[in-house]
């Protein structure tokens, strides 16, 4: 029998349950098409309070969780943020929340934009919700959800951390709707977020909702990259995949054969390009055209039987083929903008057209509408006039370095299907909604900021997903293009693997440390280091290694059980042995030294002319000396000829012992010896003086010059060692050798034992000992201080006044600007010049070629030295605190945001570089970003907020306002 309050606590358990069920019923109703299960399980989840990781493929739909998130938050009178990786993402959330919710109840904030800060749903960055948590916002009251879209963006180097920060400081009632693409750990860091946030439902769903087909483009040939045992098509992944496939044997055969190039493309230009005016594809509905057999232009069998090197198609070509089989629009992923920029380049040499009449109508309005703010003098810049031909023809790049502007009118023409093909950089998969009929890589190779690496199968993943949309393809198709060295079952292996493990970037720094300790105490903010996911990888990673270390240590007293002899201490016995190897490796490193100091000192006795013979090493056989130089560091280095007239260099380390002078020979001036002739005469001279040597100049060498005697024979403690080995009872053991292989593998496993002892110290509490290394720097520099405990011993540690202002500081470069501003290396410059100077702080060369340009203001440039100095004595108490050192300030581009501050337009900014105007938007948008930070400051507040008036103007400010 249960009590009256046991029933009154079901029956409103039951009630709360049935009304939360209402409102996921009323969310449904937004859509004609029923939600599908992960979806579902999501909102059930979020309805019993719970937060939820989803993950799930690229356009499967995990936003309609973040939506039913907004929608439960606002059916509970709660407030709800939603944040986006990027600016653009949020622009773009905003604008649909507008559109479902009405402007009034829809905020923004990215940093440099403000729309209805404390609306009930607001839109922003990771970054402004960060900030608002260290600053304890009052737009935090009532906050009941907070969407993550985009989460396994805490992955990326630079700005990843702020993901974890989130996190980990958001309130626990708070519950949060992480959006992640499908990674392999999901359950790893859903296991984290239950242990920092609290109940977690972990959701994964890995179902395409579009079915995929893989395609690869060989020559002027469509081929299908899976088949089953029948040789037909099959779906990679979506609804219809199969798992029994294998690699079209079609791929393998056309890629031995192809036909030469003017047998194949009708000439140079390639078939069907000149005077190209209208598809045989575009008219087809999208999404209605279904998988069709391998394409192939021209007849006879695919590929002909006719030999010749495999060529990699024009882009033009693969265009062709795409439209003549109905599977534009397209993406092209081509991994650098000069490459987009190329592609559509050559799309118009060649005359592609991809559009009707009434499709260039439509395009010409959307262009005149939303270029007209763009002035006359900047348009060749902007190379707008190739912008618009592309477009009117329905192609276009996207990039970077495009100016934000021209990259919105490509997404919203080509998500209008007027745009048929878009050449973008990888930028593109990051989650804009470009809706793609088929995707193509044209490289699986890609430069990642150190070498040109090949893609890892979540790259490939991630990219390829852009392919088929939901509710607007029935089928998405992802495209290779075949080109030298061509790999079908690579392409195969990349395709069929779903692999993005997600891992962790945080680390602590300054503007974190100090943030830290503003709002707890040492123990406190260690804590919240060691609750982060990056120690929790490390952490897990240490199970396995304590796991290892506990085998061993099992091994190891197996083996110490073994190491026992009737004769005497079996250990004792091993350890003088021990002891003799280590004093003959003492001796003979020894030896070896002094052989390398006779070595450069017979070296550096040679003489011009000097027939030698080489004691081997990297050198050997016989040469005659050309020139001696003593002043070469590690050196001295001498100039050789050999005997077969090869001039080479030998210094004291090419060779294991001094080289043997055995004759002379008068050798032709210096400079004659440039000529090969001359060489091949002085060689013959050489191997006619040698006639009657030694064919082995080693045995030359032991002859004439010895080795450094060993002192071994005659060392007093080696001696005496041998004497206690000869003597140990255990030398007349009959089993000594058994016994002493038990010791071998002891010895061996307490070493591996050790190693991973250290290994899991190493790991153990890593971000808790990076925290103290670099409070102790923050101590030193004044942004820290210590407050001394009631008792006398240890205390907390508290910001200081600097840094409080550190604490304002959110940079990559926070530490090296608060010392610049601690030092007065920004005083006394007008706006143009602070702004000029902040660039310096903010930017970040993608290259080492681009030498900064003097600016005419002295005053800039001593602020430049100065701030160039402030950060070499940084990087050297970095160093000392055993902590990475700051990058110092990078000017490339000071002078072009100067001329711009100081009121040219773009062109005349630009005038002389070669920056994108993309990149210079977005680089001022990260200098009015900093300036703003300034503002709060005595000294620089009043010139930042000139600054920032000055660096947002025309089209800056245009794209800032957007």
């Amino acid at each position: 029998m249960t009590s009256p309050a046991e029933r009154y606590a079901r029956w409103r358990d039951q009630e709360r349950q049935e009304r939360d069920s209402a409102e996921l019923t009323a969310f449904t109703a937004r859509y004609d098409f029923a939600l599908d299960d992960f979806q579902l399980a999501a909102g059930r989840a979020l309805e019993t309070g719970s937060s939820v990781l989803v993950a799930a493929p690229t356009g499967a739909g995990k936003t309609v969780v973040g939506e039913f998130a907004v929608h439960l938050a606002l059916a509970r009178g709660h407030k709800v943020f939603y944040t986006a990786p990027i600016k653009a993402l949020s622009n773009q959330k905003f604008g649909e929340l507008v559109d479902w919710l009405g402007a009034e109840r829809v905020g923004l904030l990215t940093g440099d934009t403000s729309i209805r800060p404390d609306a009930d749903v607001v839109v922003m960055t990771t970054e402004v919700l960060r900030n608002m948590l260290y600053a304890d916002s009052d737009l935090l009251a009532g906050l009941g959800f907070v969407v993550m879209d985009e989460v396994h963006y805490l992955a990326d180097r630079l700005r990843g951390p702020v993901w974890e920060e989130v996190i980990l400081h958001l309130h626990r009632s708070v519950q949060l709707v992480s959006l992640s693409a499908t990674v392999s750990n999901a359950e790893e860091f859903g296991a984290w977020l239950q242990e920092v946030r609290g109940s977690t439902e972990v959701i994964v769903s890995e179902t395409r909702p579009v079915p995929l087909w893989q395609h690869v483009v060989v020559g002027e040939e469509l081929l299908d990259l899976f088949v089953d045992a029948q040789g037909e098509a099959v779906v990679s992944h979506g609804p219809g995949a199969r798992g029994a496939r294998h690699v079209n044997p079609e791929i393998e055969r056309v890629t031995a054969f192809s036909l030469p190039v003017d047998e194949r493309s009708g000439g140079p230009r390639g078939r069907g390009h000149r005077g190209r005016k209208g598809t045989r594809g575009r008219h087809r509905p999208r999404g209605a055209g279904q998988h069709r057999p391998p394409h192939r232009r021209g007849g006879g069998a695919p590929g002909g039987d006719r030999g010749g090197p495999l060529r990699t198609p024009r882009r033009p070509e693969v265009v062709e083929l795409l439209d003549d089989a109905a599977l534009l629009p397209a993406i092209v992923f081509v991994f650098s903008r000069a490459g987009c920029d190329g592609a559509v380049q050559q799309c118009a040499r060649a005359r592609l057209r991809l559009t009707d009449d009434a499709e260039r109508r439509e395009i010409r309005a959307v262009l005149d509408e939303e270029l007209a703010e763009i002035g006359a003098e900047d348009e060749e810049v902007l190379s707008l006039d190739t912008f618009r031909r592309a477009a009117l023809d329905g192609v276009a790049a996207h990039h970077a370095g495009m100016l934000p502007l021209l990259k919105s009118v490509v997404e919203r023409l080509f998500a209008r299907g007027l745009i048929k093909v878009v050449f973008a950089t990888e930028t593109l998969a990051l989650g804009i909604n470009m809706p793609a009929r088929s995707v193509v890589l044209e490289k699986l190779v890609k430069f990642n900021g150190v070498e040109h690496a090949d893609l890892t199968p979540g790259e490939f993943t991630q990219l390829t997903g852009r392919a088929g949309r939901r509710g607007i393809d029935t089928e998405g198709h992802a495209v290779v293009v075949a080109g030298p060295r061509f790999d079908a079952a690579s392409v195969a292996s990349l395709a069929s693997k779903r692999t993005y493990p997600l891992r962790s970037a945080f680390r602590p720094t300054p503007n974190m440390a100090v943030n830290l300790l503003d709002r707890f105490d040492l123990d406190r903010a260690r804590e919240t280091l060691e609750t982060s996911f990056a120690q929790f990888q490390a952490d897990r990673s240490v199970v396995g290694l304590a796991r290892r270390a506990r085998e061993l240590e099992e091994t190891a007293a197996s083996y110490r059980e073994a190491i026992t002899c009737e004769h005497g201490d079996l250990l004792g016995y091993a350890e003088l042995q021990e002891a003799i190897s280590e004093r003959e490796k003492t001796l003979a490193r020894a030896r070896a030294s002094a052989e390398r100091d006779r070595t450069r000192g017979v070296l550096g006795d040679l003489r011009r002319g000097e027939v030698i013979a080489l004691p081997g090493g990297k050198r050997r056989g016989y040469a005659v000396v050309l020139d001696v130089d003593r002043a070469v560091l590690g050196g001295p280095q001498v100039d050789l000829l050999d005997t077969e007239g090869r001039r080479r260099s030998l210094r004291p380390g090419d060779v294991p012992s001094p080289p043997a002078v055995i004759d002379t020979l008068r050798l032709p001036r210096q400079e004659a010896l440039g000529s090969g002739k001359v060489r091949k005469d002085t060689a013959a001279a050489l191997r006619q003086r040698l006639a009657g040597a030694d064919d082995d100049a080693r045995r030359e060498v032991r002859r004439r010059a010895g080795r450094t005697p060993s002192t071994a024979a005659t060392d007093e403690q080696l001696r005496t060692l041998r004497e206690q080995l000869a003597a140990h009872p255990c030398a007349d053991c009959p089993d000594l050798a058994s016994h002493l292989r038990w010791v071998g593998r002891w010895r061996k496993t307490r070493g591996e034992l050790e190693g991973v002892q250290r290994r899991i110290s190493g790991r153990t509490s890593s971000l808790a000992r990076q925290f103290d290394h670099l409070t102790a720097l923050l101590c030193e520099l004044g942004y820290l201080e210590r407050v001394p405990a009631e008792g006398g011993d240890g205390g907390e540690l508290r910001p200081t006044a600097s840094g409080l202002r550190l604490r304002r500081l959110f940079s990559d470069r926070d530490l090296l600007i608060a010392q610049c501003l601690e030092q007065g290396a920004w005083a006394g410059l007008d706006p143009a010049g602070l702004a000029a100077v902040v660039s310096a702080a903010v930017h970040e060369s993608r290259r080492d070629d681009r030498a900064p340009e003097l600016i005419p203001d002295p005053a800039v440039d001593a602020a430049l030295e100065a701030s160039g100095r402030v950060a070499a004595a940084l990087q050297a108490a970095e160093t000392r605190h055993r902590i990475t050192p700051t990058t110092p300030p990078d000017p490339a581009i000071a002078a072009i945001v100067h001329r711009w501050a100081r009121g040219a337009h773009l062109a005349a900014a630009l005038e002389g570089n070669d920056l994108p105007p993309g990149d210079f938007v977005r680089h001022c948008r990260q200098v009015i970003d900093l300036l703003d930070q300034l503002t709060a400051d005595e000294e620089l507040g009043a010139t930042a907020r000139r600054a920032i008036r000055a660096v947002r103007r025309g089209l800056v400010a245009q794209e800032i306002d957007r």
